[in-house]
């Protein structure tokens, strides 16, 4: 079975969006797209970025948001119980393993004005990737899941 990734995101990262699809479906990846769909500099990602999260924490799978910075979105996902985002602005791809090995983060929130094609090809490689360490951090994970309580 192929597996799934989910992908949303705003206006300002809709074409690097639409680039990391298709790599990824050449890479045999079946995509779920949240949108946008097309390009409207108006959109307002909360009616994307939170679906998608509610997608990721249900089946389990990862998301992958497109947007400017990232900023705001990995702000607004990290708010639903469950969801785990990291914002990744390119250069140093070493915080992308860390972020899975010792955090689990689930989506990972790529800011698209600071970051070329072929560094978020490389960033989401090692994020689909890159295995949770588990031991002492499940149960730093498990504090995080309180706080939603």
């Amino acid at each position: 079975m192929k597996k799934v990734i989910y992908l949303s995101g705003d206006h300002a990262g809709f074409k690097l969006k639409e680039k990391i699809k298709k790599f990824l479906e050449k890479k045999n990846f079946v995509i779920e797209d949240f949108g946008p769909v097309d390009y409207n500099k108006k959109d307002d990602y909360p009616d994307f970025v939170i679906p998608m999260s509610r997608a990721v924490k249900k089946k389990k799978n990862f998301g992958i948001i497109f947007a400017g910075s990232g900023e705001g979105e990995a702000i607004a996902v990290n708010k639903l119980k469950g969801i785990r985002a990291s914002v990744y602005h390119g250069k140093n791809l070493k915080i992308l393993k860390a972020t899975r090995e010792d955090n689990d983060a689930n989506i990972l929130c790529i800011g698209a004005r600071f970051v070329s094609e072929n560094e978020a090809k490389k960033a989401v490689q090692i994020f689909l990737k890159t295995k949770f360490s588990d031991g002492r951090h499940s149960k730093r994970l498990k504090k995080f899941e309180r706080l939603g309580s």
